[in-house]
Formats: C-alpha cells, structure tokens, sequence
C-alpha cells in the first residue's frame, strides 16, 4: 500500500540558528540522511584519529618525556576511567539531542590535541589526554545514538557497520600517515596532522548535522515504509517527561550482559591499538614505522568486512549467525596469533595474513552486534537509545581501563624492555669489544669494580696492565658509560626477553577467553536465527503499519 507523507516542513532555519538548534521536524529524505550518516561517520573516524596517534608513537612521547612505561599506561587507565564517566554523563543526549554533543566535541578534541605537543611536561601532558579522553566518551555514546536514529532496522547493520568503521578506519588512518610520514616527521607532528584534519571535519559538521526531533527518534522505524505513520505519530505525540525512568529500564540484565560480553571480546583489540607497536618492537625489533605498517593489515579487512556484514545481515534479516562465525572465527585465529609468540622467527607476511583474518572476523562481529544492540534497546524503550548506549560505553570504557592496569602486572617483561630495551641495546653494540675485554677477565675486572675510577692499588693496577696490556685497558675504560647501563640494566632487559614471549602469549590467550565468553550472550539480544521467520515478521510489521495508518489518515 502507497500512502502519501504527512507533510512536514524540512526547510532548515537560519544559519546562525542552525549553528545550535538542529532538531529536523520531519523524517530526512534519503539523499539528506545519507549525508547525515555520512558526517556522523567521518566525525567518529577523526576522533579516533585524535585518540590513537598517541599509541602509535608511544615510544617517542615516554622518551621525549622521560616517562616510564608505567605511567605512560596511568594514561590510559586514567583517561578510559574518566571516559567511562563521560558515557555517563553522554547519557542526557536522550534529554538535549545529540549533535551538538558530536560537533563542539569534535572541535574541543582537535584543540586538545593540537595543544599535546605543547604541553610543557608529563603532568600537564597527562591532563590534556584526560580532558581528551572525556570528549571522546560523551561522542563515543552520541554518534551511535545519531546512527540509530537514521537508520530504520532493515538497514541498521549495515548503518552500524559504518559508525564501527569509525574507529577501525582512525585506527587505519593512524597507521597509514605514520608508516607514510615518520621517517621525516616528529611525533610532534602527527599530532599536529591529526588536529588540523580534526578541525576541517569540525566545520562539516557544523553546517551540515542534524538530528531528529524527540517526537521522532523517541520512536521504533523497521523500515522507510513507517516514515509516514512515523511522522503522523510525532504530530500527534504527548509531550513525555526527558530521561523518565530510562536508566531503570537499561539497568537489566538483557541490556548490561550483552554489553559486557561485546567489551570482553574487544580485549583483543584494545591490545592491539594501545600496545602493537610496544608488542612488535620489543618481542621483534620492529621500528614504529614497520609495525604500524603492519597493523594495517588488520585495520583494512576489518573495514571492509564491517560493511560487508552490515549487508549480508540486512539482506538475511539476522545479526546472530553471523555474530557466531565471527566469535567462532575470532577464537580461532586469536588462539593461532597467541601461539606465535613464542616463535621469534615467524615472517611480517604469516602476521599479515594473519591479521586479515582476524579483521575480517571482528568486523563479521561486532558490526551486527551494534545493530542488535540498538534493536535491543529499542524493545524496552526507543526513547532511551542514548541511555542504553550509555550503559555500553561505560561498561566499554571500564573493562579497556582494568585492562590497560593489568596488562603490565601479567606481561612484567614489558616495562624494562620497553623503559630500558633499546638503550641496553645500543650500549651493547658501543661496547662490544670493550664488553668482550671484560668478560674474557671476569675476576680481575670484578677486583677493579670494588674501588672507585682510578683509585685502585697500584699492586691491582699493575697486574691488570701485565693481564690484559694497555690498549685494552684504555678500552674499557672509554666504554664505562655503556658499561654501567649494561650493569645496572643488562640483566634485568635479558631476562624480561627471555620471559616476554610466554607471557605475551598468556595475555593474548585471556583476549581469547573474552572472545569465547562472547558467544553465549548472542542468545540473550533481540533478533531471529532464521532469515525466513525474520522476513516473515517484517511482512507482518508493514501490514501493521499500513493499517494503522489508514485509521490515522481516515480519522484526520
């Protein structure tokens, strides 16, 4: 049945207001919602951005601030702790509307970042990147927000699918400038990039989105064919108190299981943005540039699949086959990742391939589970979508904040590797032959060590030139500095290489466990198993639909 659209006016106010009030009164036509949807996923693919460069030169930030790695993980700890209040606090959406929380954040993002290569120390380095963290909790919970509400459920995968490529495709962006870029940049300067592209998207955003009046996003659309009863509903509507009881809804075992259970499953991921570099330089001796180049085989398939899936579930109708494969498929080739680190000798091209199975099967995953998510919520109440989206963040954010704590506690061999690896190393080159003179005279040189620099009895020095002769005694003594790094660290980055392997391989088993405790959770989501019955539900829906519609219309 063809029913013509109650007519609504889609004539945008003035500029000066639309800068602030950005509520559509009428359900966009199709080439303004894909442009919609189009900026809400190129804001999320910048803030990401923004937040990721930070881990794709870890290494530079510790050394140019002398920090440990220690306390460059208290950053992630702090700033995911205070983004998981910040989803909290994203939860008001619901109660102001989304967009402006999507536009001013992204702006505030780029000025936190084009402001981190300034920072003057540590401290207020840590502050900027705490202030970063809480823009990107709030937009994390209204950029899906946004997504749903201009998505109707048949094409919500596929919508979703987008909206996750926001942080595969910054996480891509990261480690195609970088591996592009860093052979004559400074990291100082990938920061700067990432600013500069921030604030060109922040102006497409803020003449180009909108978003939903309450009356129609705080309503269920299957498909395009609602629009109208949609928009004839939202005419019609009571005026409902903001935020009413949605927190008590959300708070139930249905919505904060799955929640949980899609966190755990991104352990995996969590490790690779914050520690691939870390992981590949200290178990490998990956540059920062060879291991970012690398991580793009991960990053590439798991956009591509995101899609893919968003499609093939639209079409079919289901989300839960296909979060099953992917899960399946994760455990897999998480369980084949985990067992290669502990063969040093395995080639860039096994992890690469490797990876793009891996990316394939997440983004099979968690594209899908969005969308199942949203339908989820949407089943308890369609108004509190920015709510139940808030729970999610906040559960996100607080297993990513246990999991950067406990990371260094499990993997002890990370931190003198990564605080002392590559000074060990270089002293060792410098100090070769010196190192060699030593070691071919341990007792005597032991004998030296007990007296302070060239104070030793003139009966210990002379037998030391009569042992080892003049010209390698002047060498090593040229090589003390690079001596005393390998005496004091030597050992420690020694035995850290040699546990390093296994324990690594004993975290990315734990990811393996999240993922595995994944799967069970599919069941408790809305959705049908078989796309005949799902097809069968929509024709069902859309006769409803029609019918109640041509009461309203009879009536009006």
């Amino acid at each position: 049945m063809s029913v013509p659209s109650l007519v609504m006016d889609e004539t945008p106010p003035g500029v000066v207001s639309r800068l602030w009030n950005r509520d559509l009164p009428a359900y966009p036509r199709p080439a303004r919602r894909y442009t919609y949807l189009g900026i809400v996923v190129i804001t999320t693919v910048v803030l990401y951005y923004l937040l990721y460069i930070q881990y794709a030169v870890a290494t530079s930030i510790m050394a140019h601030y002398d920090m440990t790695f220690g306390y460059f993980i208290m950053l992630s700890v702090l700033g995911n702790g205070i983004g998981a209040v910040a989803s909290l606090v994203a939860g008001l959406a619901d109660r102001w509307g989304r967009a402006n929380m999507v536009v001013y954040g992204v702006l505030l993002a780029a000025v936190l970042v084009l402001l981190l290569p300034s920072a003057p120390n540590k401290t207020m380095y840590l502050v900027l990147f705490g202030a970063l963290y809480f823009i990107e909790g709030i937009v994390l919970v209204a950029t899906p927000a946004l997504i749903r509400d201009f998505s109707p459920q048949l094409g919500r995968a596929t919508a979703m699918g987008s909206w996750t490529m926001g942080p595969v495709l910054g996480s891509l962006v990261v480690t195609t400038v970088t591996s592009a870029t860093l052979d004559t940049s400074t990291w100082q300067d990938e920061l700067r990039y990432a600013g500069v592209a921030a604030l060109v998207v922040f102006v497409v955003a803020l003449f180009g989105l909108r978003e939903l009046s309450p009356g129609l996003r705080d309503q269920v659309m299957v498909s395009l064919h609602d629009r109208a009863l949609v928009e004839a509903r939202a005419q019609g509507a009571e005026p409902r108190s903001p935020g009413s009881g949605h927190w008590r809804q959300m708070l139930r075992p249905g919505i904060v299981g799955p929640a949980f259970a899609i966190s755990v499953y991104l352990l995996f991921y969590y490790a690779a943005v914050g520690n691939l570099v870390i992981y590949y330089s200290a178990l490998y001796g990956y540059s920062e540039q060879r291991a970012n180049a690398l991580a793009n085989w991960y990053w590439a398939p798991s956009a591509v699949a995101l899609i893919a899936a968003g499609v093939v579930s639209d079409r079919l109708r289901v989300r839960k086959p296909l979060m099953i494969v992917g899960g399946v498929g994760s455990v897999a080739c998480t369980a084949v990742f985990a067992s290669l680190a502990t063969s040093q000798d395995t080639g860039y091209y096994t992890f690469a391939w490797l990876f793009v199975a891996m990316g394939l099967f997440s983004g099979l995953t968690y594209g899908p589970w969005m969308a199942a998510f949203t339908e989820t919520v949407e089943r308890h109440d369609p108004a509190a979508t920015a709510t139940g989206l808030a729970v999610w963040g906040w559960i996100l954010r607080v297993v990513v904040a246990v999991s950067a704590a406990v990371l260094p506690i499990a993997v002890t061999s990370v931190t003198p590797i990564v605080e002392h690896g590559h000074e060990v190393q270089a002293a060792q080159a410098q100090a070769g032959p010196a190192l060699a003179v030593v070691n071919a005279h341990p007792s005597l040189f032991a004998e030296l060590a007990a007296h302070p620099p060239g104070q030793a009895p003139l009966e210990l020095q002379t037998r030391a030139v009569k042992e080892v002769g003049p010209a390698d005694l002047a060498l090593v003594q040229k090589a003390q500095p690079q001596l005393k790094i390998l005496q004091e660290y030597g050992a420690k980055v020694q035995k850290a290489s040699a546990e390093g392997p296994a324990q690594w391989r004993d975290w990315w088993l734990v990811c393996m466990g999240g993922q595995i405790l994944f799967l069970p959770f599919v069941f408790a989501m809305k959705g049908r198993w078989s796309p005949r019955r799902a097809r069968e539900d929509a024709e069902a829906h859309q006769r409803a639909v029609d019918l109640e519609l041509s009461r309203l219309t009879q009536s009006a």
